[in-house]
């Protein structure tokens, strides 16, 4: 009996390999390389802001893609501690984040409300569009990059790690977008911006759990 024991836990190790460790600052340079990538994908196909080439950036360019690259890197970091789960780590900075960015959204909707046609109108409409498309699909980049390094890991709750996953994809691109786009409302900004986020959140958590089960 000893022997076919010995003989059956020789049978299941003899095919494995040694793995490289996760590392947390290997997944945060992935996730910073990705968004450095987005950025210069950005500047080689389109015209950046006139300030911003100027070096004179409006201070509502400043604040508003200040909080999505600070949502980016907060639920990024996030998103790769995931990756290797250790006891008593955490991972609740990005809730703060993500509260600051919504005051957003939530301005936006409030103008909205009060002033009606003339607040949507002033969100230009035609252009938020194309920053909803191009913040959702520049920010594949990214989400691509951290789905390949959860699939690597072993991350203990999928749903919240789509979830996240989602949240830095769409913050990140709407950071690396908003160097294009030549819209400072709220309004534009809540609205347009903030959807591409929310859009890209809940596709992270309803797509990337099925890729990164274990």
């Amino acid at each position: 009996m000893n022997h076919d024991t010995n003989a059956i836990i020789s049978s299941l190790v003899d095919d494995l390999e040694p793995v490289r460790p996760l590392r947390f600052r290997n997944g945060a340079a992935l996730a910073l390389g990705s968004l450095a990538l987005v950025i210069l994908l950005v500047i080689a196909l389109s015209t950046v802001r006139a300030d911003v080439a100027a070096g004179q950036p409006a201070g509502m360019f400043m604040l508003s893609s200040g909080l999505f690259l600070l949502l980016a890197l907060a639920c990024g970091a996030a998103v790769v501690a995931m990756g290797n789960p250790r006891v008593g780590t955490s991972r609740g900075g990005w809730g703060w984040a993500l509260a600051m960015a919504g005051l957003l959204p939530i301005s936006a909707l409030a103008m909205l409300a009060i002033s009606g046609q003339a607040a949507w109108e002033a969100g230009a409409a035609i252009h938020g569009f194309d920053c909803l498309a191009g913040s959702i699909g520049l920010g594949l980049v990214t989400g691509g990059i951290l789905v390949m390094w959860l699939r690597r890991g072993a991350p203990t709750s999928p749903e919240n790690a789509g979830l996240l996953t989602g949240i830095t994809a769409g913050a990140a691109g709407v950071f690396a977008f908003s160097l294009v786009c030549p819209i400072d409302t709220i309004i534009h900004i809540g609205l347009w911006h903030g959807l591409a986020v929310t859009v890209s959140a809940i596709a992270g958590r309803l797509i990337v759990p099925k890729l990164v089960k274990w």
